[in-house]
């Protein structure tokens, strides 16, 4: 055998191996820019979770011109982090997410609003300027509106919505009376800002009962014919979940992470601690696996308000347990 032949039999077989070891690859696409809201995922990665289960995971965040459907519709990632209404919603105008877990057990979202405004009760919304995030966020609005029966078109009987950018300056400014906040993070920047938890008041979703699923983690229904793609997916939901776990338990640990990642640098410390508090609140009490009463309160949330509800018909194939079935054993 010649020397050549060897050289080249040897090298042969360190491919076949490196082959046969590299890492898969998952492109994970966030619904917003990197904060503690996504903290289990950067923890997996920072902790070596997905490279024990023989991952790539490369995590793209997302923005205000971003949405996650948009992104895995056209190739731009394997995966994707939505809300249910947004994933229902999109499912019904034709592309076909699936929800194969859901770290977060509990709804975040609230309407805060200057208590000079005069409202103490959703009654009082009539007449009044709400500030409204769209992007698919707008939708768990829209279906608690049609469900009181207020117009979203203005004028005394209705409410006029304020298209909100990501940010809380219209309340901060009087321009609107109410603005959509997240428990976790934009409540906290309207306090950061200097008004005081007494001069606001807040209506959280979940208890108006209109609370519906949120961050989800969302594929393409084709994409789980390939029995490749769902081995893939089983290890990166087991990995996740380890990251959401380590990271309740170890809340500053994991915001530090989240820290390390910001490439903008725009996060601070004091602020994603605290958001990684309030996020442990949420996915505590889930171990990944989608609860079929809180999909069902979902979607009947969703179908009510009359002759404009946000889905029109019981979604049929929108969530599985197929990869969380295998990752939690």
């Amino acid at each position: 055998m010649s020397k050549l032949f060897t050289l080249l039999l040897a090298g042969a077989l360190s491919l076949s191996v490196f082959q046969a070891w590299a890492a898969d690859k998952v492109t994970l696409q966030l619904k917003w820019v990197t904060q503690a809201q996504f903290a289990g995922y950067y923890v997996a990665r920072e902790k070596g979770f997905y490279s024990e289960e023989n991952l790539d995971v490369e995590i793209n965040p997302g923005g205000p011109d971003i949405a996650p459907p948009q992104v895995i519709a056209g190739g731009g990632a394997d995966v994707v982090l939505d809300w249910m209404p947004s994933a229902l919603a999109t499912r019904e105008k034709g592309v076909a997410l699936v929800n194969i877990a859901q770290p977060f057990k509990s709804s975040g979202m609230m309407l805060t609003c200057r208590k000079d405004s005069g409202i103490s009760s959703p009654a009082h919304f009539k007449g009044k300027t709400l500030g409204v995030w769209f992007f698919g966020n707008e939708y768990p609005f829209l279906s608690w509106m049609s469900q009181l029966g207020l117009s979203t078109d203005g004028g005394a009987d209705g409410v006029t919505v304020l298209k909100q950018g990501f940010n809380v300056d219209p309340i901060l400014q009087k321009q609107a009376d109410c603005v959509s906040t997240m428990t976790y993070n934009e409540y906290w920047q309207i306090i950061d800002a200097g008004l005081s938890p007494d001069d606001l008041v807040t209506f959280k979703y979940e208890e108006e009962g209109v609370a519906t699923l949120e961050d989800g983690i969302y594929v393409l229904e084709d994409s789980l014919k390939d029995e490749a793609f769902q081995d893939k997916m089983v290890r990166f939901v087991r990995a996740s979940m380890k990251g959401w776990k380590y990271a309740e338990a170890n809340p500053d640990e994991a915001a530090d992470i989240v820290l390390d990642n910001d490439e903008t640098g725009a996060q601070t410390e004091k602020h994603q601690k605290r958001m990684m508090g309030e996020i442990a609140k949420l996915t505590a009490g889930s171990n990944g696996k989608l609860d079929e009463a809180d999909y069902q309160r979902t979607v009947e949330t969703l179908m009510k308000g009359g002759s404009d509800p946000v889905i029109t018909k019981e979604p049929s194939g929108a969530w599985t347990h197929a990869i969380t079935d295998k990752a939690l054993n």
